[in-house]
């Protein structure tokens, strides 16, 4: 089965992630960070990846370490239950509408991080959470997944809409990039032989 359970602890946070890449989108999200909970709940039901993840952070200073070592935790859950790669279909991609947003995300389970944003979240804030998080997690993610990321919004004024319209749209393309190619089940995606 491709599953991963990860624990990071550190001086700042704790956290675990447990994930079913063949799952069906269940969720059970609590990170402390009410908003970040809403859209790892949207990253799961929509990547149809079944989703565990409990942290707890250093609160009092702000939310950028939960949100982080999240991304962190979360990554290396991925690669973790990705193995070899062997029989993956390796990319995704997604052109994602919400309301007045969309974003389009295409990704690349290449084991290269790289992060290309280019999203625009016009307050500071959705709620009480800094929007500058959301493009720290992607970083965390990418890094430590081994993901080549590509976020782009094409429209959107709504802050809460263009953040979870990207969630949704990595979400999308992971589905597609983490699905077995029935094509090619044994072997690897690659012309080198590995990922």
């Amino acid at each position: 089965m491709r599953t991963a359970l990860i624990s990071r602890k550190t001086a700042e946070t704790d956290i675990s992630v447990e994930i079913n890449l063949d799952g069906t989108g269940q969720y059970d999200n609590q990170t402390g960070v009410g908003f970040f909970d809403h859209m790892l709940d949207q990253l799961a039901r929509h990547s149809l990846v079944d989703m565990t993840i409990r942290a707890t952070g250093d609160y009092h200073i702000d939310d950028h370490h939960t949100v982080e070592d999240t991304g962190i935790a979360l990554g290396q859950a991925l690669t973790q239950a990705l193995g070899d790669k062997k029989g993956i279909r390796r990319y995704g991609e997604c052109h994602l509408p919400m309301d007045d947003a969309q974003v389009r995300c295409a990704l690349d389970l290449s084991g290269r991080p790289f992060l290309i944003w280019n999203v625009d979240l016009p307050t500071p804030k959705i709620g009480t959470f800094d929007t500058e998080l959301v493009r720290e997690f992607f970083q965390a993610l990418s890094t430590h997944g081994g993901i080549t990321l590509h976020i782009d919004q094409l429209h959107g004024f709504n802050s809460h809409h263009i953040a979870e319209a990207a969630f949704k749209s990595v979400a999308r393309a992971l589905r597609l990039a983490v699905e077995t190619d029935p094509r090619k089940a044994d072997a690897i995606p690659s012309t080198k032989g590995a990922l």
